[in-house]
């Protein structure tokens, strides 16, 4: 956005990024799980048009709108589908900052990534691209499938904020767009990570009602799941572990 008895259907963050956590926890939690209202939705092979941390690379950037932003970027507001959440991190901000952008090790510390590269060298920058996978197991939208995330780091101000995305395929699903933002702000040797994310898609633009809120229930636990990983990962390692 985290497997097991977590979201029953995910694409994982974050950053992305992402988690579809289909029974909701956190910020955005509600236990319910949509309905087939949409009829796309009903079709194993339909195209599941959604944001986890990703956007595709040829759409235009994400404009930006009133709150937080990252170098002028933010999420797209006017999507039906946002959400937002965050964490206070016993740590640092620059050894939360290191964990989090160490894209290459997110596999040892999140469940639903199973695999990671990055697309360039050198350090985390603006112009950063990666590439991961994640599980997606089956539900009422598809079979299980495994997801090919493909993401572009779009704005990066070190120690302050990032924002990424980039496509998800699948043989079943494919997640067109999103755009997944980042901030961080130290305060006492504590750091607050604020996240907030846009699903934008025709298919998510038709829900309404219970739908629509289960839906962002998914995205919102998808949110709290990856910071709460994040958050054990940098207060259990050791200093020089990240």
């Amino acid at each position: 956005m985290h497997v097991s008895n977590r979201p029953s259907i995910r694409i994982a963050a974050a950053a992305a990024g992402v988690t579809i956590a289909a029974t909701g926890c956190g910020s955005g939690s509600d236990s319910a799980q949509p309905t087939a209202t949409a009829s796309a939705s009903a079709s194993a092979s339909a195209s599941v048009s959604v944001s986890a941390s990703a956007s595709a690379s040829s759409s235009a950037p994400a404009r930006a709108a009133e709150g937080k932003q990252c170098g002028g970027m933010s999420i797209d507001h006017e999507a039906n589908i946002t959400r937002s959440t965050e964490i206070v991190i016993n740590a640092p901000l620059k050894k939360v900052w290191d964990v989090h952008t160490d894209v290459e090790s997110w596999d040892k510390w999140q469940d639903a990534v199973l695999t990671v590269k990055r697309l360039d060298s050198g350090d985390f920058a603006s112009d950063s691209r990666f590439r991961w996978t994640t599980p997606v197991p089956k539900s009422q939208f598809a079979p299980a499938d495994t997801l090919k995330i493909t993401s572009s780091v779009k704005q990066l101000e070190p120690g302050k904020c990032v924002l990424w995305d980039g496509p998800a395929i699948g043989k079943a699903i494919t997640i067109e767009k999103g755009t997944h933002l980042w901030m961080f702000t130290e305060t006492d040797g504590k750091t607050l990570v604020h996240t907030e994310e846009s699903w934008d898609a025709a298919l998510l633009d038709a829900l309404k009602g219970p739908d629509h809120d289960a839906v962002a229930a998914m995205l919102g636990g998808g949110l709290d799941v990856w910071l709460k990983a994040l958050k054990t990962e940098v207060e259990t390692s050791k200093d020089g572990d990240s």
